[in-house]
């Protein structure tokens, strides 16, 4: 029986990171659709090769510094319990490299490709494990801390504040430092579209995040026996109010209505083993509506050229998951409760803390050192011709 425990318990954490796998083909789409032609190409190679050095770097390092588990020993050894562990290490790891994916988004069209990496494994192999090992290891006392001052715990079931706040936080310095695309505020005070390229890649990016979110979401139960159909209900919930939400704030934008699920599904994962369902239907309605807002508002009026929205999407909506797990958790609003609404806000604010002040040293350093930005030549011909010598079309390019 044992036996067959930790098979399946292997088997049903396997699935979960190949769905988790799979979102970060959404992560590429959805960036690819919403980025202009010229830098295609680029969103498809960032996404792959920032994984691929995410996982080079979380298993040498960052695993170990939240976990403490080190794989620098025999196979035999990895190989016990089913492999149950590297198992493991890879579903956590497709959270970890989804932090490099989200601030992919926001840098979009003008970052210079290699800095980006060498922030990508830095931000994976100790920025983003330091607090994962905080928020959900108990790393350094700071949950017996919030435990002793509040009565419960920093929860974050799946990662709201863990995994999105923080990449969106950690986003946030490295757009403005970056400064907006190259005609995008004029000088006259106009501003320049720059619409999407492809809305039906932009959606199909969205579709296969949120279809790979319950993966994310029911998976981080981890084991097969603390499974639970109310996270998978939850957020269910929430990704459909997140949508209805989005079409209404944003008045049938199709860039909006297919973010609109995401906004949901980010802010539903720290509660989604707690809520009432319809708790989780406000939760995603009330992230829809902040996400459509506050996107407007940086781009239009604070000017600040976040170019698929991830601090709005996942570093606000992250935040506000955070925050509503200490609400709608709570028995008052029909939750199972075990919570307290004084330990997320610590815990929330915490992890935007961290993202913040290591998004401003890693870029900034980067800025000054090697550079963040590609040249204007090279900004106006498109990451895909400057980088990668192809565009997305290349039978329309001579002589490459």
């Amino acid at each position: 029986m044992e036996a067959l425990k930790q098979g399946s318990d292997t088997l049903f954490i396997l699935l979960g990171a190949v769905m988790v796998l799979a979102m970060h083909a959404g992560f590429a789409f959805l960036e690819l659709g919403t980025v202009r032609r010229k830098n295609q190409v680029n969103a498809l190679v960032k996404i792959l090769v920032d994984f691929s050095v995410s996982t080079v770097v979380y298993f040498v390092i960052g695993y170990s510094v939240a976990y403490g588990t080190s794989f620098f020993v025999g196979a035999e050894q990895l190989a016990g319990k089913n492999g149950y562990e590297l198992v493991r290490f890879f579903f956590l790891l497709t959270f970890a490299a989804a932090i490099p994916a989200i601030i992919s988004g926001g840098i979009a069209e003008r970052a210079k490709f290699w800095p980006q990496l060498i922030a990508t494994a830095v931000i994976v192999g100790l920025i983003y494990p330091i607090f994962e090992g905080i928020a959900w290891n108990g790393h350094l006392g700071v949950q017996s801390w919030i435990k002793t001052a509040t009565g419960a715990e920093f929860h974050d079931f799946a990662g709201s504040v863990v995994v999105h706040a923080l990449g969106g936080w950690i986003a946030l310095p490295a757009v403005i430092l970056l400064g907006a695309r190259s005609n995008r505020y004029r000088k006259d005070g106009a501003i320049s579209a720059h619409p999407p390229s492809s809305i039906p890649f932009l959606a199909l990016g969205a579709w296969i995040l949120t279809v790979g979110w319950f993966g994310f979401n029911v998976m981080s139960a981890q084991t097969l026996d603390k499974i639970s159909g109310l996270v998978a209900v939850n957020s269910l919930m929430a990704m459909v109010g997140g949508t209805l939400a989005a079409l209404i704030a944003g008045k049938n934008d199709p860039g909006f209505v297919h973010n609109g699920p995401l906004a949901g599904l980010v802010a539903v994962c720290a509660g989604s083993d707690l809520m009432h369902p319809l708790g989780a239907l406000v939760v995603g309605a009330v992230a829809g509506g902040i996400f459509v807002f506050m996107f407007t508002l940086t781009q239009n009026k604070w000017k600040i050229d976040d170019v698929l929205g991830v601090w709005p999407l996942h570093g606000l909506c992250g935040t506000w998951g955070g925050v509503a797990a200490g609400i709608f958790g709570s028995k008052a609003m029909g939750g199972l409760g075990g919570i307290t609404l004084g330990a997320q806000l610590i815990g929330t604010a915490l992890g935007v803390i961290w993202a913040l002040a290591g998004g401003l040293l890693i870029y900034g350093l980067l800025r000054a050192t090697m550079g963040l930005r590609l040249s204007q030549e090279e900004e106006y011909d498109g990451a895909d011709l400057s980088i990668h010598k192809i565009s997305a079309s290349p039978e329309r390019e001579a002589n490459w």
